[in-house]
């Protein structure tokens, strides 16, 4: 991704991110390669690159042992499980699909305390 990508999307809500493997040098120097976020005291782990599909989700959780959730991208292949009590989500891609059957995002409803992600599959 573009640094110019993350700067429209900051003109319009407040942005937090973490690198992926494509993103232009930029870009990638300015983002960490994984950050906590907190949104009405829910505790979000971010990570691109989950690592290899086996064990993912333990790998995940320990990683981010104080987060309600943890979301990772690089797949491309949309994921809403649990694991241990913590959201495992994967938005997949809005406009890559790959090896997924649609491109995807995902929705997060928050309210205090709790929230609810929802898969959006699109067009």
């Amino acid at each position: 991704m573009a640094a110019s990508v993350l700067e429209e999307l900051a003109a319009l809500a407040p942005v937090e991110a973490v690198h992926g493997n494509m993103d232009e040098p930029a870009l990638k120097a300015g983002l960490p390669e994984e950050r906590i976020v907190e949104v009405e005291g829910v505790r979000i782990g971010m990570v691109h690159i989950p690592g290899p599909r086996a064990g993912r989700e333990e790998r995940l959780v320990a990683r981010f042992a104080a987060c309600n959730a943890v979301v990772y991208g690089h797949t491309h292949v949309p994921e809403v499980t649990r694991h241990r009590g913590v959201w495992i989500l994967n938005p997949g891609s809005p406009t890559e699909r790959r090896r997924a059957p649609t491109r995807s995002m995902i929705s997060l409803d928050v309210e205090p305390g709790r929230f609810e992600p929802q898969v959006l599959r699109l067009p």
